[in-house]
């Protein structure tokens, strides 16, 4: 058979652009998600989101110890994580609200990846932060996948969540791509850490294994179903503690509480009606900064728009394995999702395409519209790098759009709404905590901000002083929002 050699749908060497694309981004006004957005693969399928209209009708409650808004990874991992800290103790009353349906943004709309970053930005990161921190960055999504697994084989649900333990090909489409990602994995393995699992293709290697006529990189890894396992968190929360979700609430305003007669600190205000309570966790990722105006703009967390498609492979090849993909500085990610037997054609789901899209996608916040662009370059992206596996033409199963959250370090911001200082200009959010801005990274690291915010109330809750893990790197705190250096 004849070689033919892969192409791109999409422009290379495009993430420093798109930095600084960052950097100029708008303030964009308060919102809350959309109603009516487009049908994802993950919770759109029969009978894929059993809590979907979950608590959404009826009385709600009043009053609660916690409320948690938001109902993805972060805010269901933070219900997990208070259920493991406090085990049915105390008598805790945590209330989950969701302005949807049940895991309805970004987890529910993602790539399906659980991938933690083996070496990938390293140097970067040293460079800024040093390397204790950039070894933290990198232990911390280690702790995440670790702590999912651990969960994943303890209920006996692998089956259930779709779990599979492909492992991760990262493919180099540009030499600059190639070097940079060399340099971090010498950088790291001088560090003293073992990353023996690393096994470098060359071009002639990825061409016998894969079909892709580019240098690549393979790895530890897994893909899953994201709802699916965020609804097994949740299961297994509100079995150890009080918990209720209510979806179709979204949370309008958070004030301080001024009736005297009520110790609560916090009163939430939905259209169904208020809730008093101690703790607030903000887990709304893109939309942080409708109930918290100091993370506006390019200082705080921009939405940014992701697209992916669900599109059916030609052949029965299953790329030697299934193990999940990326390339083009991460800006495109796929897998093969399982198979049912040898002769169903394995269905893959592709995101990316941003890079041809208005300010790289930036400042959008609206998950009912797609872009056509995107939508033309993903239908050509595996085509053109898989010649031959992949029939040019084919129209994708299903089609979405999700809203992510990104920083300008493209780390997330984890901890009290106001930071630590005591003399910080936003200390008056005494009780209320946040996990966001996973820059569209977060299934490798929301499980672990999540336990950290569940330290944070426990200690707190206790009058103890809270301590940081040791994975946990310091320039992710609040306490350092205000002087995030560049990605």
């Amino acid at each position: 058979m004849a070689f033919v050699q892969s192409t791109l749908s999409v422009p290379t060497s495009k993430l420093q652009i798109s930095q600084n694309v960052f950097n100029s981004t708008r303030n964009v006004v308060k919102c809350l998600p959309v109603q009516n957005p487009t049908k994802s693969f993950w919770i759109d399928s029969p009978d894929a989101n059993p809590l979907a209209k979950e608590g959404n009708t009826g009385v709600l409650p009043t009053a609660a110890d916690i409320c948690i808004i938001g109902s993805g990874i972060t805010g269901v991992s933070v219900a997990y994580h208070l259920a493991t800290h406090f085990m049915g103790k105390e008598p805790l009353k945590i209330i989950l609200l969701e302005a949807r349906d049940f895991c309805s943004g970004a987890t529910g709309r993602n790539g399906g990846h659980l991938t933690p970053n083996a070496f990938i930005d390293f140097c970067n990161y040293k460079a800024r932060y040093g390397q204790q921190e950039a070894l933290k960055a990198l232990e911390l999504e280690n702790h995440t996948a670790m702590g999912m697994l651990e969960f994943i084989s303890s209920q006996n649900i692998a089956g259930a969540v779709d779990l599979v333990a492909g492992g991760h090909v990262t493919t180099f489409v540009t030499d600059d791509e190639f070097l940079r990602a060399k340099e971090d994995y010498d950088a790291v393995k001088a560090a003293g850490i073992d990353i023996s699992n690393v096994e470098w293709l060359s071009k002639e290697d990825m061409l016998s294994i894969y079909g892709v006529s580019f240098p690549g990189v393979r790895y530890g890894g897994h893909n899953l179903w994201p709802l699916k396992l965020v609804t097994h968190l949740y299961n297994f929360a509100k079995s150890k503690l009080s918990l209720s979700l209510h979806t179709s609430t979204p949370v309008n305003t958070v004030e301080r509480n001024s009736e005297t007669t009520n110790s609560h600190r916090w009163k939430l205000h939905t259209p169904r009606g208020p809730i008093s309570c101690s703790y607030v966790v903000h887990a709304t990722n893109a939309y942080a900064s409708h109930l918290i105006p100091h993370l506006r703009g390019s200082v705080g967390i921009v939405p940014t728009r992701g697209q992916v498609v669900a599109v059916r492979g030609t052949s029965l090849d299953k790329l030697s394995g299934r193990p999940s993909w990326d390339a083009n500085d991460g800006f495109e990610y796929w897998f093969p999702r399982p198979v049912a037997s040898s002769l169903e054609r394995p269905l893959y789901i592709l995101g990316g395409g941003r890079e041809v899209e208005s300010r790289f996608a930036h400042d959008e916040i609206d998950d009912s519209k797609s872009n056509e662009k995107v939508a033309q370059v993903l239908r050509e992206f595996l085509p053109g790098l898989f010649p031959g596996k992949f029939e040019r033409g084919t129209e994708p199963e299903m089609e979405w759009t999700g809203i992510m959250g990104f920083t300008r370090s493209r780390d997330p911001f984890v901890g009290p709404v106001g930071g630590y200082d005591a003399s910080n200009k936003h200390s008056n959010f005494d009780g209320q905590f946040v996990a966001a801005g996973y820059s569209g990274h977060g299934m490798p690291r929301a499980f672990a901000c999540a336990e950290v915010i569940a330290s944070m109330i426990f200690a707190e809750f206790h009058g103890k002083i809270w301590s940081a893990p040791k994975w946990l790197p310091h320039h992710f705190l609040t306490s350092s929002w205000a002087d995030q250096p560049d990605a």
